[in-house]
């Protein structure tokens, strides 16, 4: 059903590419659109037991693709070092397949904020986060996506070497 990847010599590991969804700080959920064009939205998200997490308000473009098909895509890019001498760029990326659902449920629904509010704010007290959930939660959807393939890539120039970090 997923295509191989081509350039096999440039696939990151599973775990490598687990690591850049843990630490990459934003990315851009694909979706089928109106009228058959493919939305994208850049999203900040968390990546949390094999799963991705979003935010999202109760209405709009994103929903709208949602319910007409679960099914989306989603892009972080680690690294892009543009090399201009050799007219390409250094990269690592990922992109993750599945299906999009609402959390209905309370808990999951609060679990799976609390974690994204986390990752954006590490040192923030418990009593702040849940504080600005508060503000937020009648207004609030979060999306969880199940993923059914994953695949990363990097530039041949950094086949052979260890994976950047992100924001090198």
């Amino acid at each position: 059903m997923f295509r191989e990847m081509r350039r096999k010599k440039q696939a990151l590991s599973p775990d490598t590419c687990a690591a850049i969804l843990r630490e990459g700080s934003a990315g851009v959920l694909a979706l089928e659109g109106a009228e058959g064009y493919p939305y994208a939205v850049p999203l900040s998200y968390v990546y949390a037991e094999g799963k991705i997490y979003f935010h999202s308000a109760k209405s709009g473009h994103k929903i709208d693709a949602l319910r007409r098909n679960p099914r989306a895509s989603f892009c972080v890019v680690a690294r892009d070092q543009v090399m201009p001498e050799a007219y390409t760029t250094c990269f690592t990326s990922v992109i993750a397949f599945g299906t999009l659902r609402i959390l209905e449920a309370e808990a999951e629904k609060l679990a799976a904020v609390e974690r994204l509010a986390e990752k954006y704010f590490p040192g923030g007290s418990a009593e702040h986060r849940q504080a600005a959930i508060r503000r937020g939660w009648q207004a609030l959807l979060m999306l969880e996506m199940t993923i059914d393939h994953l695949s990363g890539k990097q530039a041949k120039e950094l086949i052979g070497k260890n994976p950047p970090a992100e924001g090198q």
